[in-house]
Protein backbone atom coordinates (compact mmCIF):
# COMPACT_ATOMS: atom_id res chain seq x y z
CA UNK A 1 0.00 0.00 0.00
CA UNK A 2 2.99 2.37 -0.41
CA UNK A 3 4.39 4.33 2.05
CA UNK A 4 1.08 5.02 3.72
CA UNK A 5 -0.34 2.53 6.65
CA UNK A 6 -3.45 0.52 7.04
CA UNK A 7 -4.38 3.43 9.08
CA UNK A 8 -3.78 6.35 6.86
CA UNK A 9 -5.90 4.65 4.36
CA UNK A 10 -8.91 3.72 6.72
CA UNK A 11 -8.97 7.74 7.92
CA UNK A 12 -9.14 8.61 3.85
CA UNK A 13 -11.76 6.01 3.41
CA UNK A 14 -13.72 7.36 6.66
CA UNK A 15 -13.34 10.59 4.91
CA UNK A 16 -14.44 9.95 1.53
CA UNK A 17 -17.22 8.01 3.07
CA UNK A 18 -18.42 10.85 4.73
CA UNK A 19 -18.50 13.28 1.80
CA UNK A 20 -19.38 11.52 -0.74
CA UNK A 21 -21.58 8.44 0.75
CA UNK A 22 -24.94 8.47 2.12
CA UNK A 23 -27.52 10.31 0.47
CA UNK A 24 -25.50 12.72 -1.31
CA UNK A 25 -24.02 15.44 1.10
CA UNK A 26 -22.29 17.29 -1.43
CA UNK A 27 -24.77 17.64 -4.39
CA UNK A 28 -27.27 18.60 -1.81
CA UNK A 29 -25.29 21.15 -0.89
CA UNK A 30 -24.67 22.18 -4.36
CA UNK A 31 -28.23 22.22 -5.30
CA UNK A 32 -29.32 24.16 -1.55
CA UNK A 33 -26.44 26.83 -3.44
CA UNK A 34 -27.91 26.99 -6.96
CA UNK A 35 -31.07 27.88 -5.09
CA UNK A 36 -29.79 30.53 -3.18
CA UNK A 37 -28.35 32.14 -6.10
CA UNK A 38 -31.18 31.89 -8.47
CA UNK A 39 -33.01 32.99 -5.43
CA UNK A 40 -30.71 35.95 -5.00
CA UNK A 41 -31.27 36.60 -9.11
CA UNK A 42 -35.08 36.93 -9.36
CA UNK A 43 -35.08 39.17 -6.40
CA UNK A 44 -33.06 41.16 -7.88
CA UNK A 45 -34.68 41.39 -11.17
CA UNK A 46 -37.69 41.91 -9.16
CA UNK A 47 -36.18 45.19 -7.41
CA UNK A 48 -34.95 46.39 -10.72
CA UNK A 49 -38.17 45.90 -11.69
CA UNK A 50 -40.30 47.57 -9.21
CA UNK A 51 -37.44 50.51 -9.33
CA UNK A 52 -38.43 50.98 -13.43
CA UNK A 53 -42.06 51.09 -12.77
CA UNK A 54 -41.79 53.95 -9.56
CA UNK A 55 -39.87 55.85 -12.27
CA UNK A 56 -42.27 55.48 -15.13
CA UNK A 57 -45.09 56.87 -12.43
CA UNK A 58 -42.99 59.70 -11.01
CA UNK A 59 -42.71 60.76 -14.86
CA UNK A 60 -45.88 59.94 -15.68
CA UNK A 61 -47.79 62.48 -13.52
CA UNK A 62 -45.01 65.35 -14.08
CA UNK A 63 -45.97 65.49 -17.60
CA UNK A 64 -49.89 65.49 -16.95
CA UNK A 65 -49.45 68.41 -14.43
CA UNK A 66 -47.04 70.14 -17.11
CA UNK A 67 -49.65 69.86 -19.87
CA UNK A 68 -52.79 70.72 -17.12
CA UNK A 69 -50.89 74.06 -16.78
CA UNK A 70 -50.27 75.00 -20.02
CA UNK A 71 -53.59 74.44 -21.02
CA UNK A 72 -55.19 76.27 -18.37
CA UNK A 73 -52.24 79.10 -19.59
CA UNK A 74 -53.61 78.75 -22.83
CA UNK A 75 -57.32 79.35 -22.10
CA UNK A 76 -56.50 82.18 -19.97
Amino acid sequence: MGTFSIWHWLIVLVVVLILFGGRGKIPSLMGDVAKGIKSFKSNMKDEKDKEDTAQIEESTPAATTTAAREDETAKS
